[in-house]
């Protein structure tokens, strides 16, 4: 008789020791960030992964939030997680955490910028002093519309609207100044194997 027992809960395979290392170097709860990561990657290999951290402050609180960028054969893996102070939901200090699991064939941008100091001493392979990673794959697209016009200055005609839409799903910004030169270096190796993962067969 065939077993219809389920199988067994992939969340319980372990992540790589590599990147639960760089969870618990966030400091950002990472038991609970490394369960989160772990369900959605459900047991696939881990191809590449990035880690980022962040704190902002606004004039009332500092609130701290941790990226964790995963790549495994099949799919591209963003899990976010932030805390919260005590609200109306809780009365204490609470985090939550969303996680997106998208097939590589639907990531359709991997967009990235470098900025570099002393261009005009830049050798080839020296290390950027920022970069931004920005990928798309379609959940979020922006439009910024604009007035239309035409080359006449005395024309006064209503020629609606232009604009331009694009896709920004997420974006990680990592710099050699606040999280070092390590932390830069495995961002491009992330975007680089990413890249080379979603480029057209």
């Amino acid at each position: 008789m065939r077993d219809r027992r389920p199988p067994a809960a992939a969340s319980t395979v372990p992540l790589p020791q590599r990147l639960r290392t760089e969870i618990e170097r966030a400091g950002y709860y990472p038991a609970f960030v490394e369960d989160v990561v772990a369900t959605a990657v459900a047991g696939e290999e881990v191809v590449a992964h990035l880690v980022h951290p962040e704190t902002t402050f606004d004039s009332t609180e500092v609130r701290r939030h941790v990226t964790v960028l995963v790549v495994t054969p099949t799919r591209l893996i963003a899990a976010h997680a932030d805390d919260h102070g005590p609200d109306e939901s809780s009365p204490t200090v609470y985090a939550s955490a969303s996680t997106e699991a998208v097939p590589l064939d639907r990531v359709t941008s991997v967009v990235l910028s470098h900025v570099v100091a002393d261009p005009a001493r830049h050798r080839p392979g020296d290390a950027a002093r920022e970069l931004t990673l920005t990928l798309g794959w379609g959940s979020v697209q922006h439009i910024d519309l604009e007035p239309a016009g035409c080359s006449d200055p005395q024309c006064e005609a209503d020629h609606g609207y232009t604009g331009t839409m694009a896709g920004d799903d997420i974006s990680v910004r990592v710099s050699a100044g606040a999280e070092g030169t390590d932390a830069v270096a495995g961002a491009l190796e992330f975007a680089r194997v990413l890249s080379s993962m979603t480029r057209p067969a």
